[in-house]
């Protein structure tokens, strides 16, 4: 068996797939690759299939597979795998880091003392508790963003078509939690439904001044929309570690919008989750090469 690291893992991870076979990084040798692992920045395309004719596996490093091209691979009988629980305290950390930092001032305090100011008088704080976090889609990561914040004291509501119950938050209605929410949480995957979701007609039914956070997809939002509701204050800020591509282009409207909070795509990079996927991986190869 060939198995070809085609992204960023732990550096442990050839190691400990070595009792599988040939474990490589050379990207030339896809059309001889039996296993394939990836993140996000390789694509996996029709062309892309058409490539490894001999690829019977693959493994995306992360929750989404929106870059796999899933039904294609099942058509030429390749078995398509993610890590969605390694990630999601990384992830949803990361979410509780910003939806924290923001209200707090953290990043426009550590700023203005780099520019050499005294903003004391300038930067207002507001707390966390008694807020209410609303957020949208409630699985795996987002209910880590819901235990940490429940420890915070806010009150966490959900919107979720999919469940009927969830352990940390109150599901309610979409308008409700739009309504409700002092902060906003996006925690969905890009489908049909959800790309753009996040636009004018959506923002409009939020509280004057709501935070938005999103560790999910930059698909999710409608850029433009976004922008016009952060320059006219609907939206007090956003903060985001994703975008529409990685990394977003020169004339993104987001990267010189006001109160944008912005980080490139970090959220799975923790030490400890790189080591959490690949024990997944592994445990995913070795489940495979026994059938």
């Amino acid at each position: 068996m060939k198995i070809l690291i085609s992204d960023a893992f732990d550096k442990s991870l050839p190691q400990k797939l070595a009792r599988f076979g040939e474990v490589t990084d050379d990207k030339s040798q896809l059309p001889e690759s039996n296993v394939v692992l990836v993140r996000s920045k390789t694509k996996c395309t029709k062309e892309y299939i058409d490539g490894a004719p001999n690829l019977k596996l693959i493994i995306r490093g992360g929750v989404g597979i929106d870059n796999i091209d899933v039904e294609y691979a099942k058509s030429k009988g390749i078995q398509v795998n993610n890590t969605p629980a390694a990630s999601s305290i990384a992830v949803g950390e990361l979410a509780m880091a910003m939806i924290a930092a923001i209200p707090n001032r953290i990043i426009e305090g550590h700023t203005t003392m780099l520019q050499g100011r005294w903003a004391k008088k300038e930067l207002k704080r507001s707390e966390l508790y008694g807020k209410t976090l609303g957020l949208i889609g409630a699985g795996r990561i987002a209910m880590e963003v819901a235990k940490r914040a429940n420890a915070f004291g806010m009150e966490v509501i959900a919107y979720d078509p999919y469940l009927t119950e969830v352990d940390h938050a109150t599901l309610v209605p979409l308008d409700e939690m739009l309504g409700k929410a002092d902060i906003i949480s996006l925690h969905t995957p890009v489908t049909p439904e959800t790309k753009g979701m996040m636009n004018a007609e959506m923002i409009a039914k939020m509280k004057d001044g709501v935070i938005i956070v999103n560790t999910a997809r930059g698909k999710i939002v409608n850029e433009q929309d976004l922008v016009v509701a952060l320059r006219e204050g609907k939206v007090r800020a956003y903060g985001t570690d994703v975008w529409f591509s990685d990394p977003p282009p020169e004339d993104c409207p987001l990267l010189t919008a006001p109160n944008v909070f912005m980080t490139p795509h970090i959220g799975a990079q923790s030490k400890e989750n790189l080591l959490r996927i690949g024990d997944e991986v592994e445990r995913i190869i070795g489940e495979f090469t026994k059938k």
